[in-house]
């Protein structure tokens, strides 16, 4: 699968078959997100990854949306220094989503779908991950091979994205 292939056919998947992640898949999945480029290549993010079935039970709880999580094969919880106490720069953010989009295209790649989840519940959050007091995490990926083995394939949605000359503005607004 090419670069453009994968940004191009890749969708949010919630719905896994219940079997774990390839060890070989999961660790590249992981490398992908270390891969990533960061500002001043401070790599700010640690990543914990959760494949435990009760744990990711537990997991789900984390915020209204993240029912997902307990379905999934594995949850990658993306961590990062508390930009409210440590003065981080806030372009940890921008680093953390290149690192999880390489992850998400990375997985697609394998034929493994994902679908992020926010963190509503910071202090469940920490409490199942034990990450320090001084650290935050906003997003956790989940990933699993598609319920649906033609979630692979499935055909853009029409009206799925804004058309192109309404969102790109050549030298001005």
């Amino acid at each position: 699968m090419d670069t453009w292939q994968a940004i191009d056919t890749t969708r949010a998947i919630r719905k896994f078959e219940d079997r774990p992640l390839e060890p070989d898949h999961l660790r590249r999945i992981l490398d992908a997100g270390r891969r990533s480029g960061s500002s001043k290549n401070q790599q700010h993010w640690d990543f914990v990854a959760c494949t435990d079935s009760a744990h990711l039970q537990q997991l789900a709880a984390v915020g209204p949306y993240a029912d997902h999580i307990a379905g999934a094969a594995v949850a990658v919880a993306l961590v990062v220094p508390d930009p409210a106490t440590n003065e981080a720069p806030y372009s940890i953010m921008w680093d953390l989503g290149r690192a999880a989009q390489n992850m998400t295209l990375a997985a697609w790649e394998l034929g493994i779908g994902s679908v992020p989840a926010t963190v509503y519940n910071q202090d469940l959050a920490r409490e199942l991950l034990g990450y320090p007091a001084d650290h935050w995490c906003e997003f956790m990926l989940s990933f699993g091979y598609p319920l649906d083995p033609e979630a692979l394939t499935w055909a853009k949605r029409a009206g799925g994205r804004k058309p192109f000359d309404t969102i790109v503005h050549t030298e001005r607004w």
